[in-house]
């Protein structure tokens, strides 16, 4: 099975393979005490892999279950279970579980051990990697947050075989993104000459897919590992838009599916800047809809409510900021044209 290490301190390894649970369970034989976090659905399906005697503490479903409630009640559970500093904390499940588990698990005893089960291709490929764990405010997403590496991502391949349509186009969303970055155009080659594998969810292909991006983000991480020095702000291309469009829709758009808005928005913003050629933007939709994914909101957005959310992005520095491409790569730029901005709105049909 392919291993990647990420280099940040201590080091660690995303395991990619179809048959990585049962080393997962391995790895949860080693702790004196391990508390498995997850929802109904994965435990339904992969309950039995990792031993159904084992504790397992289930949170709702969607992003509304990404909230200070949930990692309160998940630390009120942990106490009352007897897990202690040098015990494990199992995030089993999509970004939801290990953006909240983690959270539970940097914050409890000051920190306590995570073990990474992703279970989603957008958690395979991103949310899993890098130690970024967070919950939403009604003000914007990801708002509460610590920075908590796990000791291990175990990716198996397997899992994406069980997800409903909607939320397997979703990873493709931030696949695209890495994509679009200066050193994933192999990414790019794959999705053009493999389209209808991915369609069918081809694990070859899949495999190839999840390798390939968890590669960049662990080399983005290790040189940035807590965004001190800007380089980790490029994994947030299209995602200035994209968490606006989430939090000012109630998360009526799954996040693969705002990624995808967003990088049109980014990219339309990089054209109006004269940044990048307009057949990139072009090229961009074309993918998109190769895809599945959407390149356009639906109905009439209110402009100021997604400045006003774009304005408390994490990057923001008072002011609005964008990853852009230009010729150099990806650069965060600050306050764009507003001509710039509006022709950016138009392009995704806002």
């Amino acid at each position: 099975m392919p291993r990647i290490r990420v280099e940040t301190d201590p080091t660690y390894e995303v395991v990619v393979g179809d048959d990585v649970l049962p080393e997962c369970a391995t790895i949860i034989d080693g702790y004196r005490k391990a508390v498995i976090v997850t929802q109904i659905g994965v435990a339904q399906n992969y309950r039995e892999a990792l031993g159904s005697d084992r504790w397992f503490i289930s949170i709702g479903e969607g992003e509304t279950a990404k909230s200070m409630e949930t990692v309160d009640m998940l630390g009120r559970a942990f106490a009352d279970g007897g897990l202690l500093r040098d015990d494990l904390v199992v995030a089993f499940g999509g970004g939801v579980v290990g953006d909240t588990a983690g959270l539970a698990a940097a914050l409890f005893h000051r920190g306590v051990a995570l073990l990474q089960i992703p279970t989603t291709l957008v958690a395979q490929v991103d949310a899993a990697i890098g130690g970024k764990t967070a919950v939403n405010l009604p003000e914007g997403k990801n708002l509460i947050g610590a920075f908590h590496q796990p000791i291990a991502v175990m990716a198996d391949t397997s899992t994406l075989s069980t997800l409903p349509d909607r939320e397997f186009r979703s990873g493709l969303g931030e696949v695209v993104k890495y994509g679009l970055m200066p050193e994933g155009r192999n990414i790019l080659d794959l999705i053009s000459a493999r389209i209808e594998a991915i369609r069918a969810r081809d694990e070859v292909t899949l495999t190839e897919i999840v390798v390939a991006c968890a590669t960049i983000k662990a080399q983005v991480v290790a040189a940035d590992p807590e965004e001190r020095l800007g380089l980790r702000s490029n994994l947030n291309f299209g995602h200035t838009l994209a968490h606006a469009l989430e939090t000012g829709g109630g998360y009526s758009f799954t996040h693969g599916e705002a990624v995808g808005v967003g990088l049109v928005f980014a990219m339309a913003l990089a054209v109006a800047m004269h940044r990048v050629d307009a057949t990139e933007l072009e090229n961009l939709r074309s993918i998109l809809d190769g895809l599945g994914l959407p390149s356009q909101v639906e109905g009439k957005p209110d402009q100021d409510n997604l400045l006003a959310i774009m304005r408390r992005d994490k990057k923001s520095r008072g002011g609005l900021a964008f990853v852009l491409p230009s010729a150099n790569g990806l650069e965060l730029v600050e306050d764009p044209p507003p001509k710039a901005l509006a022709a950016a709105f138009l392009a995704v049909g806002a």
